[in-house]
């Protein structure tokens, strides 16, 4: 088999992924203005992926909940300790099988199809390297937020939530691994089944190890880690024994051995474009500490970032439709019909986040109670809510647009793109219009 050549990535000078094909032959309006088959596709693809990624991001919030069941001081460090493992930890995973979404899915596009075992086996290997120096990281996690100023009893109970959730971070980078292998081949169904099977068992394993066992905190984070794991198995079991994979999974090569530095040149810039992203929302966060009026400051953002987070999720949905459509069709090397399905999901992806933005603006109030009885929060949440939406409409497109740089391996491009954006453009505005301008909150 060949080098790390193996699959044809596509050159930025190559020419961009923009315009439409030749699409519907049909005479109906909406077909001029969508390729109708193309978006049919692209929907029954992404609202799976959506309940996989919500189901994921709810067996850390159920373990969270239940933290605030057992006191204040509980869910501030059930709270803190899930943030610093987010944006530490569970973020680089979700970044580094990024390189799978291009060399898997342009190489099922080539029909390389032995490859992918072999990429899937490589980026497991990365994942877990990377899964020991995170650990040891999670080891000093009291000392170091105690060294950023975060209240100590808190930073204890935080440091303690993240031990207990070690092992579900090795879980979870393999389990990032084996969801890019399936989505780039289109098998998804058993992905939402093999995250929300466990997601139901992780409600009564918490509620089990909480209480009937008596781990108390410890629990909540454990019962995380646990869960994370049985959906690892099932998927697992899934690929070995399905007849699906015969040909794309042969079983363990050492052939990945030699593929673990191609996998490592798109995994690290693959990483870094969404570590820069989540990070650049938790600097935000701190940052609103050091406003006037902290308190309501802090809350205003965090409200805000929350509320974009789960916008985000209906984007993600179709991000990773249109990293597989565009990586499987420039493997097969259909460049036009890459093209085609790229402009596609942009307008599927800014029409759901118009909905959304329409939703919010008519709703505002009503959203806003959800997270805080003040009226005093919810009347400055009212006034933000219109930048929020101008941002929401634009990073559902910047979402789409980061699936088409994993499908091509651009994620260099990308990776500096959002450092650009959000470090020499974002950040820098940001403290202007804070603290110099005195707009405060807005400014974000």
């Amino acid at each position: 088999m060949s080098s790390s050549s193996a699959t044809p990535l596509l050159r930025p000078e190559d020419g961009g992924i923009c315009g439409e094909e030749e699409g519907s032959r049909s005479n109906t309006w909406w077909a001029k203005v969508i390729d109708v088959k193309e978006a049919k596709e692209q929907l029954l693809f992404a609202f799976p992926m959506i309940l996989t990624n919500v189901s994921y991001y709810g067996i850390t919030l159920i373990s969270v909940m239940f933290a605030g069941h057992l006191g204040d001081v509980e869910l501030a460090g059930a709270t803190l300790g899930n943030s610093w493992g987010t944006v530490t930890g569970l973020a680089l995973m979700t970044g580094l099988s990024g390189a799978l979404e291009t060399l898997c899915g342009q190489g099922y596009g080539a029909k390389l199809y032995r490859m992918l075992g072999v990429y899937l086996q490589s980026s497991i290997l990365i994942s877990a390297f990377f899964s020991i120096i995170i650990s040891i990281l999670w080891f000093f996690t009291e000392p170091i937020l105690i060294w950023l100023h975060q209240e100590p009893q808190v930073s204890k109970l935080a440091a303690l939530y993240l031990k207990y959730l070690i092992p579900g971070l090795f879980a979870y980078g393999f389990l990032q691994c084996m969801l890019r292998f399936l989505q780039t081949q289109s098998v998804i169904i058993p992905l939402v089944i093999c995250s929300m099977v466990p997601l139901l068992i992780h409600v009564g394993l918490t509620y089990l190890m909480v209480h009937a066992l008596g781990l108390g905190f410890k629990g909540t984070a454990l019962s995380g880690s646990v869960s994370l794991w049985i959906s690892f198995v099932m998927l697992a079991l899934y690929i070995k024994f399905s007849d699906k994979f015969r040909y794309t999974w042969e079983g363990f090569s050492a052939d990945s051995f030699r593929f673990i530095i191609p996998c490592m040149k798109l995994a690290l810039p693959s990483a870094l474009m969404v570590c820069l992203e989540y990070w650049a929302f938790e600097i935000l966060v701190i940052l609103a500490g050091l406003l006037p009026n902290s308190e309501l400051s802090t809350s205003l953002i965090a409200m805000c970032v929350n509320t974009e987070a789960i916008a985000y999720m209906i984007t993600y949905g179709f991000s990773a439709a249109v990293s597989t459509r565009v990586s499987n069709e420039i493997g097969a090397g259909n460049i036009e019909k890459a093209k085609n399905a790229v402009s596609v999901t942009l307008k599927l992806a800014v029409l759901l986040g118009v909905i959304v933005v329409l939703l919010l603006a008519f709703g505002h109030d009503r959203w806003a109670s959800f997270f805080s009885n003040s009226h005093d929060i919810i009347r400055a949440f009212a006034s933000m809510t219109p930048l929020l939406l101008v941002s929401i409409v634009l990073d559902s497109a910047q979402g789409v647009l980061s699936g088409v740089s994993r499908g091509c391996g651009w994620q260099h491009l990308a990776a500096w793109t959002n450092l650009v954006a959000f470090y020499v453009i974002g950040m820098p505005s940001g403290l202007l219009f804070s603290f110099m301008l005195a707009i405060h909150a807005k400014a974000r």
